[in-house]
């Protein structure tokens, strides 16, 4: 785990970060074939064609690894087969070899190893790599891969480097601090995995130059005060300006300092902490 700077052989170079790619044990460049999927690009676009999502488009061609989020093959151990590098997401996956025959992906975290032999279910030890529902995590742990309900999937803490701690135990409720600050209950039957997710140097990178962006996907954003006032609410002035106004959207929707949350899909009564304060608007 860590990066390496490139030599300084042109301007993009000079500063460029990647990652060392340490973690990682295999050597082959395909993954399980009949793990994969077609991912297909829709550059923003919505189904009747119009951009809905800016500044999306082109990139490499890539493939979905599919990988198991639920974690529910209980009673069968499973061998760690090799730590291998998904396009899609930030972290690491890890391929286990399951005793009858089954091979799966999962995420990654620190200090997973080739011959690891990792289990999920209630009765499990709880070391890292395994999973089992919050009932059964000693109280200081970290966890990461947490569901919002019990047998939905790992819906929190997924990005590399990411893992939450369980406080607390009360009733049918579990208490975590997630990365975010926020402290929140879920159901002590939804499932976490032990352990913290690999690769978290992935925040430190420098991309070097703007082809390797476009490479992600990521096409060019141009700055509302560098727009013209007819395309923009925070366009014109003489020379350089400030925009005159508080950062928003082309259609003048605040941009900073806004609530981004759907009232009608949170369960504001389980969050105990929120992630800032109330005067950024968040909600209760």
């Amino acid at each position: 785990m860590g990066l390496r700077s490139r030599k300084p052989t042109s301007p993009g170079r000079r500063h460029a970060l990647v990652n060392d790619f340490s973690e990682l044990t295999s050597k082959r460049s395909h993954p399980v074939k009949s793990l994969t999927q077609r991912l297909t690009r829709h550059g923003g676009r919505n189904h009747s064609g119009k951009i809905t999502s800016w500044q999306r488009g082109g990139g490499a061609r890539r493939l979905y690894r599919i990988i198991d989020f639920k974690r529910n093959k209980d009673g069968v151990i499973g061998v760690v087969a090799a730590v291998e590098y998904d396009p899609n997401r930030s972290c690491h996956i890890a391929l286990l070899d399951y005793a009858d025959g089954e091979k799966r992906y999962v995420l990654a975290p620190v200090g997973i190893k080739p011959g690891d032999q990792l289990e999920s279910g209630p009765g499990v030890e709880p070391k890292v790599g395994n999973a089992m529902p919050l009932k059964n995590v000693p109280t200081g742990m970290d966890v990461h891969n947490i569901e919002m309900n019990p047998g939905q999937g790992g819906k929190l803490v997924r990005t590399a480097g990411g893992s939450a701690r369980l406080l607390a135990r009360e009733g049918e409720w579990a208490t975590l601090v997630l990365p975010s600050g926020e402290m929140r209950q879920v159901r002590v039957e939804c499932r976490a995995t032990i352990g913290q997710l690999g690769n978290s140097d992935h925040q430190n990178r420098n991309l070097g130059k703007a082809g390797t962006s476009r490479h992600m996907g990521r096409r060019p954003h141009v700055r509302g005060v560098a727009m013209n006032p007819v395309a923009h609410p925070l366009g014109g002035g003489e020379g350089r300006s400030g925009g005159g106004r508080h950062p928003c959207s082309p259609w003048g929707q605040l941009a900073k300092g806004g609530r981004t949350r759907n009232p009608r899909r949170v369960s504001r009564s389980r969050i105990l902490r929120r992630r800032k304060s109330r005067r950024y608007g968040q909600l209760k």
